[in-house]
């Protein structure tokens, strides 16, 4: 099973649920990214949409009907009936955690308190954390933003330091190990940004920050340092002014990338002005979304969060799944609302160690992407050269080694593109093991996805047969 028996509830129980989730960790509705506890919905902030904005938020998505709930069986068939992702093998990374509450590491607390949020520093005191290392990661938390919705903290298993999930969205005093040769802004962002919230990196494409506020944030972020949890990194229509006319005076963009921060944090009435002016500059033909909120708050996609992108424009929506672990009955159901949408759905991973740096947990998350999500897994990142995340950078060797074991052994499908970002903002290279084994003029000696040499002669004009 892909979440902790204990952890995962049913369709039903989230839909009943979900009003809780208002008053914990989940209210991006009014309060997303902030720094402070949220108010209750009855109190929103003044830079909140008004609450009709994401009324559908609390109503099942009507696009697509409830996945069947098996019902309750003993373990450990109850376990083998829920599985979405079917279970590694023991020693894999993406080996299906124990339920929760779980018996915690020496000197944590006993019992993870009811219900998990992650809003702010001072509330991993109440996860199932070991004193010990809350105070080693104490400076980490108190560098940069710590948020995570309740449902992608339940997918941790506490009793593991190294759970992939938990690596994700806990501190760790590793994140203050800066190399010199890192970079507080490792793909140039700035370099190329023309008019305020704008990044124009490629010619016909480019890249608008709604906001600088997530619903989780990554500690292997490549933008940790630009993302604020204030207002002033919220959403406004007027400091978007600029970029917008920055849009519509340069007719070869074609793409209008939205990113940030998440822009599906936005409310729906918010999504849907932005949508409606990038629309009606003519020159524009596709808005992307890259967007992790499917992965970590799925039930935010619903019936309003689509009405708000439909329009002239074709949309594109990229995720950010990085473990098979994170796929869901309600991240699946997410998917089939956007698919039935008419979106295009694709996935960017990052190559994470200790996360996901395993051929069998990589095979597993692409496949699930495809098969389960009908998600195109798009690019497999390799870790910027961000300060402080040393610890999770895999060298280029380690990717291409992956890549190698994953061709041929998965769907063509289901193979993203191994790409490397250049620091400095020179776009992205493509990384991929050559099977080029030898050439000379048009013959050529290839290696297969499974070792064997093959020789392979170019039929064309310039290489005439040779006589026999």
């Amino acid at each position: 099973m892909l979440t902790p028996p204990g952890a995962r509830a049913s369709l039903r129980a989230i839909v009943a649920d979900r009003d809780d989730d208002a008053q914990g960790s989940d209210s991006w509705r009014t309060h997303a990214g902030r720094g402070s506890p949220a108010q209750p919905a009855a109190t929103p902030s003044p830079s909140s949409p008004p609450a009709a904005a994401d009324a559908t938020h609390a109503a099942p998505p009507p696009v697509a009907p409830p996945l069947p709930v098996s019902p309750p069986l003993s373990p450990p068939a109850a376990a083998q009936a829920t599985h979405v992702v079917p279970p590694s093998p023991p020693a894999a990374a993406d080996a299906t955690p124990p339920s929760l509450p779980v018996a915690p590491p020496s000197g944590a607390v006993s019992e993870p308190r009811k219900p998990l949020k992650l809003q702010h520093a001072a509330d991993l005191a109440a996860l199932p954390i070991a004193p010990a290392d809350l105070a080693r990661d104490a400076a980490a938390a108190a560098s940069f933003n710590v948020k995570a919705p309740r449902r992608y903290l339940d997918l941790i298993d506490w009793a593991d330091e190294r759970d992939p999930i938990r690596r994700q969205v806990i501190p760790s005093a590793d994140e203050l190990v800066v190399d010199p040769r890192e970079r507080e802004d490792p793909i140039g962002d700035a370099a190329h940004s023309p008019a305020p919230r704008l990044t124009h990196r490629y010619p016909d494409r480019v890249l608008l920050y709604p906001t600088y506020q997530c619903a989780v944030y990554c500690r292997h972020c490549f933008r940790k340092e630009s993302l604020a949890a204030d207002d002033a990194a919220g959403y406004a229509i007027e400091a978007l002014e600029p970029a917008l006319a920055y849009i519509a005076a340069h007719p070869e963009i074609r793409e209008v990338i939205l990113t940030g921060g998440d822009p599906l944090i936005l409310g729906n009435e918010r999504l849907e002005e932005l949508r409606r002016r990038i629309e009606a500059i003519a020159h524009v033909r596709l808005l992307r979304l890259h967007t992790r909120i499917p992965v970590v708050l799925p039930e935010r996609i619903n019936a309003g969060l689509v009405r708000a992108l439909k329009g002239r424009l074709m949309v594109c929506v990229v995720t950010h799944f990085n473990h098979a672990r994170e796929i869901t009955d309600t991240t699946v159901l997410a998917a089939r609302t956007l698919r039935e949408a008419g979106f295009m759905l694709l996935n960017q991973t990052v190559l994470l160690k200790g996360v996901n740096d395993d051929a069998e947990a990589l095979r597993t998350l692409f496949r699930e992407l495809v098969y389960a999500l009908g998600i195109r897994p798009y690019y497999l990142h390799h870790c910027d050269s961000t300060r402080g995340l040393s610890h999770f950078r895999t060298t280029i060797d380690r990717g291409l080694d992956l890549m190698t074991a994953l061709r041929g052994h998965i769907s063509g499908l289901c193979l993203p593109h191994y790409v490397l970002d250049l620091p400095g903002g020179d776009g992205k290279i493509p990384l991929g093991p050559s099977y080029v084994a030898a050439r000379s003029g048009f013959e050529w000696k290839f290696k297969t996805y499974d070792a064997k040499l093959r020789d392979y002669s170019e039929i064309v004009p310039e290489n005439p047969p040779r006589d026999r």
